[in-house]
């Protein structure tokens, strides 16, 4: 056997321009306004449950009754958490974007190619292939 077909990785990368950098702040600010917005929806969640799972007795509330109601605000405040952290990051990825120089790349995945390798063949070669991508326009291909 002097052939074989394999699948390699392709880097591919994205030359930045205002086109890109502006889809790519706009996205970060959707999933902002996307985090503080269930954070809220969260917040009316745990009243209306909070209500709904109240002890019978409210001056005297059960050992149960209480530990229920941990319980839900232990969970509404692990999502709220998970909220807020997801908009730190991108609050902070944001920043990072609007600080891209126009002109630079940036890496924005990885695809697999099927390629027909043989005896003698560089593999650090066939390894090390990119696809470079200007507003959705593939402008080189890198080997």
């Amino acid at each position: 056997m002097n052939t074989i077909s394999l699948k390699m990785p392709v880097t591919i990368k994205a030359k930045v321009t205002e086109k890109l950098k502006a889809k790519m702040v706009k996205e970060l600010e959707e999933g902002i306004n996307r985090a503080e917005l269930e954070m809220q929806q969260l917040g009316i969640q745990e009243k209306r449950v909070l209500q709904e799972n109240g002890p019978a007795n409210p001056d005297e509330p059960t050992p149960q009754e209480i530990q229920r109601l941990h319980a839900i605000q232990q969970h509404f405040g692990q999502e709220r958490q998970k909220r807020a952290e997801y908009r730190e990051q991108a609050l902070a990825q944001k920043e990072q974007t609007e600080k891209i120089k126009l002109g630079s790349e940036i890496v924005q995945g990885t695809l697999e190619r099927q390629v027909e390798v043989k005896v003698g063949d560089d593999m650090r070669e066939l390894m090390n292939v990119e696809v470079l991508v200007e507003d959705d326009k593939i402008i080189a291909i890198r080997g």
